[in-house]
């Protein structure tokens, strides 16, 4: 490779500061510099500086630099004539070049001398840019990442040869992509800051006089270069027989797998059940660490040779990605079976190349989405699948994505139709013996001809099955948001400049149908405020009203109460449904008149614009109309009403007009004996799936009782006791209390001192900010990063930050007791702030409690204690998931002693409990520090 940068210097620099407003008197406590030239690390430069102001402890706590690390030190006005000499005539580098190049030439400024004008170039883009699947691209995670030796992270002169090393990476990369790639790269990359386009254009410029032929794993079609897809299943196994004896399973796990008696045992009641065909369904209670996975996939899989196949489902993409990735090619490896798998879920998962690539060409995007563009262009020269979530992004509610996730449909035709992700992946998934999904999306795919004819059906994790089969029929008309959509279309018929009453005035037809459009739409309008005045009427009826914290008043009702006999509502919904079928096709046929003057040609340049957004609002028309006739579905059903619950969201507690609608089903036992239907011999399998040591409460929940069943609770493969210690405070104050929030507070503070990894398991959201505000700064934390629910971004990303810090806390509720896992590090300690029953003041709750008091129920001891004491038993769950993983579960609700349901999950800790004070867990800590010295 010829050295494209061999008369260019570049100068990697890293500022640590007071603060990062530079306005307000904060300064620069640190210079750290690199000297890059010919690809090599050739000098480093680090001055400590004098502020001349105090150092925040925030500050201190993310660089390590104290007060009295600077006092004594010059100032910058003495450092400044050096800084500038070694900045001569270089490329100035940051990570986050628009921090340290403005602050720096601030400081210059203040001192007398004149802001700095080299071209810069910034390293977080071009990460991005040039690892687009890496998790994260914080330099310190970057680093870890991609096996740069960094040796003290956030100190200037460290972290700026961590991120020299870094640029040298990105160079590399960047000259190793097809030309093509590199070329569509260049033409994008104007907008990046500064001058961080240089880089990429000056690679892309010279590689292309070297005429490189593309690489034999890649293809290209039209300007978009793509990895060979291979859809050919090379098959070459044979039909086994399962080992039905243990010297035949030893003789198979021999070197690869360790036998444990517990894991045979559950292979083998599997096995039986599956062979048995008197029976439908098996209930399994698997503790962790059981190889529970692994057990349920080796009993199915000798039976997958009769061409039917087994479908898994899990609650989460993690766990789905865990058995492809891990499971899978582990029973192969044991089982020599020829079998494949693949991942089943929605084809918005995958990208659509049609519409990647007609994003590609229309105009100058925001610069996160430009970014993202050049991160999809690199992966697509890496990816074999397409699927989105390789990206690792945290959210998808960037713009592009409603333009670039795959519709589902066929494809036919498409310049892309050969190549086509979704297409590729439905090939895969009709050949595939395994196939492997979520709860949900099996919920509602059941039907899908994909699953194939009798297939077996695994739900993994089933204590969340029915939740997750539940909250994925839920669904809602929000009112106030079909308000706004006829807004928009009203505003770019006949109100915008740009609009097309303004730019097609003289066209007779189009004329007609906007003046006869418009009122249609008002029309609509009324109708909404009809069927929100309706349903506002009832708020008498609600069985629960909360405020919540942004002002929205939450009426929950069960179906009897918001649609009464009384009620005119389902005749209005008639007329609404009439009224927006009618602006929908009028407004198809102005689209339809527009695209004719298209093809006449007598259009304007920002026609193609105005097209496509009048077609985004026809779409909304259609979902909203969509949502009308679920509902309408709903309510047509009387004697099913009371299965569903409603919830009206007024955004202003006042005003009727702000209603919007929700509605989520109460019991799922139809959908879910619907879903059974579809699916033979079906296992469910989970490590907290008895309560009070039976099957009673899962078999309700799961809609199980009209079932042939096997019900088997498997033993642990490993002596727990060795594993997990509990303890509990016993001594704590009303878990209601100021006090109580003080005392988490302090055990935080002071008792994680040889910790790596904390989880803070907490029930309320509001609480779960006060403690992270209190613990945020402390000084004894400054080397853990500090994680909060609501607060640190989304779960996802919080799980993500967690497993890649060295040291972490995630303060948390919800779905941090059991839905979000951490597969790829351990957790040290597990704080229970309170016993995790659920809030009745939570609408679903409520609504769901109502019901089963109709049913004169005893709702504590039938549903709110199970499903606490399942979700504490999850809680542990978090700490030993293998025979390697080794914690603490401490339980700080006092609760636990005092009051007479605390025997229940007493009952479900399998070890002894330690009983402490708050004082004595301080000492536990202090003595484990110092037995680790």
């Amino acid at each position: 490779m010829a050295k494209i940068f061999a008369k260019d210097t570049f100068a990697v620099v890293d500022l640590e500061t007071t603060g990062t407003q530079r306005e307000k008197g904060h300064h620069i406590i640190q210079f750290g510099c690199a000297i890059i030239k010919n690809m090599k690390v050739v000098k480093t430069y680090s001055f400590m500086i004098n502020p001349h102001r105090e150092i925040p402890q925030s500050v201190v706590n993310l660089t390590g630099i104290h007060n009295e690390d600077v006092q004594g030190k010059d100032d910058f006005s003495v450092y400044a004539p050096k800084i500038i000499e070694i900045l001569k005539g270089t490329v100035f580098v940051a990570h986050n070049v628009d921090f340290d190049l403005p602050f720096l030439n601030y400081e210059l400024v203040q001192h007398g001398y004149e802001a700095l004008t080299n071209k810069a170039i910034d390293t977080v883009e071009l990460a991005k840019i040039a690892f687009p699947t890496l998790l994260s691209y914080k330099l310190s995670d970057l680093t870890a990442q991609l096996k740069i030796k960094h040796l003290n992270p956030h100190k200037a002169d460290s972290d700026a040869y961590g991120t020299a090393v870094l640029l040298i990476k990105i160079i590399h990369k960047l000259e190793s992509l097809p030309q093509a790639t590199l070329n569509t790269l260049s033409s994008l990359s104007s907008s990046l800051i500064r001058d961080t386009s240089w880089l990429i254009t000056t690679i892309a410029d010279n590689l292309r006089k070297q005429k490189r032929p593309l690489g034999s794993n890649y293809m290209q079609v039209r300007n978009i270069i793509l990895q060979k897809q291979n859809d050919q299943l090379d098959r070459h196994g044979e039909n086994a027989h399962f080992p039905i004896n243990d010297d035949e399973k030893k003789k198979l796990f021999k070197g690869k797998l360790h036998f444990r008696r517990a894991q045979v045992d559950l292979i083998n009641h599997l096995h039986k059940f599956v062979n048995n065909p008197d029976k439908r369904a098996m209930v399994v209670e698997a503790p962790n660490g059981t190889g529970k996975t692994f057990s349920y996939l080796f009993a199915y899989a000798y039976q997958l040779y009769s061409g039917r196949k087994l479908v898994v489902a899990t609650p989460t993409k993690v766990l789905q990605e865990q058995i492809i990735d891990h499971e899978i090619p582990q029973l192969l490896k044991v089982t020599k079976l020829d079998l494949t798998a693949e991942v089943v879920k929605s084809s918005s998962h995958y990208l659509d190349l049609d519409g990647f690539v007609q994003t590609i060409f229309q105009g100058t995007p925001n610069k996160n989405t430009l970014v993202l563009q050049m991160q999809i262009l690199v992966w697509l020269t890496e990816t074999k699948t397409g699927d989105l979530d390789e990206l690792n992004l945290t959210n998808y509610n960037a713009p592009l994505f409603a333009q670039i996730q795959h519709p589902g449909d066929a494809r036919v035709g498409s310049r892309f139709a050969s190549v086509d992700f979704w297409n590729l992946a439905r090939k895969r998934q009709e050949e595939a013996d395994i196939l492997v999904t979520n709860h949900a999306y099996l919920a509602n795919h059941y039907m899908d001809t994909i699953w194939g004819q009798n297939p077996y059906l695994v739900i993994d994790e089933a204590h969340r099955f029915t939740e997750n089969v539940i909250s994925s029929r839920n669904d809602s008309l929000r009112f106030e948001a079909l308000w706004g959509v006829l807004s928009y279309l009203r505003n770019l018929l006949y109100f915008s400049n740009d609009g097309v009453e303004n730019q097609f005035n003289d066209n007779v037809q189009l004329n007609f149908l906007l003046k006869k459009l418009d009122p249609q739409i008002l029309e609509l309008i009324q109708c909404i405020n009809d069927l929100q005045k309706d349903l506002y009427a009832q708020n008498k009826n609600a069985v629960n009203k909360t405020i919540l914290a942004n002002g929205t008043l939450e009426l929950s009702f069960q179906g009897k109460g918001l649609f009464n006999k009384n009620s005119q509502f389902k005749q209005s919904l008639g007329k609404f449904q009439q009224k927006l079928e009618e602006v929908r096709e009028l407004t198809n046929q102005v689209l339809f008149e527009l695209y004719h003057e298209q093809e006449q040609e007598q259009v304007l340049t920002n026609t193609e614009t105005l097209l496509s957004e009048i077609t985004e609002q026809i779409d909304r028309l259609d979902y909203y109309s969509e949502k009308s006739y679920q509902l309408a579905d709903i309510l047509s059903d009387s004697q099913n009403l009371d299965q569903d619950g409603f919830i009206l969201m007024v955004t202003n507690p006042d005003d009727p007009l702000s209603t919007n609608l929700n509605w989520l089903m109460l019991d799922a036992e139809d959908v879910l004996n619907q879903i059974y239907s579809r699916f033979d011999h079906i296992a469910f399998i989970s490590a907290t799936l008895t309560s009070n040591h039976n099957f009673d409460y899962a078999i309700n929940q799961l809609a199980l009782s009209n079932m042939s069943l096997v019900e088997y609770i498997g033993k642990s493969t490993f002596n727990i006791k060795k594993h997990l210690q509990v303890i509990a405070v016993n001594n704590m104050p009303n878990p209601d209390s100021e006090a109580y929030e003080e005392d988490i507070e302090q055990i935080l503070i002071n008792d994680l001192t040889n910790k790596n990894h904390v989880l803070v398991l907490m029930t309320n959201l509001e609480k779960i900010r006060t403690v992270f505000m209190a613990i945020m700064n402390s000084p004894e934390l400054k080397d853990f990063e500090i994680l909060a629910q609501g607060i640190s971004g989304s779960n996802n990303r919080i799980a993500k930050r967690f497993v890649i810090a060295k040291k972490a806390i995630i303060i948390g509720a919800d779905s941090f007791w059991e839905g979000i896992d951490f597969h790829d590090c351990g957790i040290d300690t597990v704080f229970v702030a309170r016993l995790p029953f659920e809030s009745p003041d939570q609408p679903e709750v409520r609504l769901r409690q109502k019901k089963l008091e109709d049913q004169g129920i005893n709702v504590f001891e039938k549903d709110s204690l199970p499903r606490a004491v399942i979700r504490f038993r999850q809680g542990m769950g978090r700490l030993i998931r293998g025979e390697k993983d080794h914690g603490q579960y401490i339980i700080l609700d006092p609760r636990l002693w005092s009051k007479e349901y605390g025997k229940a999950f007493l009952q479900v800790i399998p070890v002894k409990v330690k009983k402490v004070t708050k004082e004595e867990l301080k000492e536990l800590e202090n003595k484990k520090n110092d037995d680790t010295r």
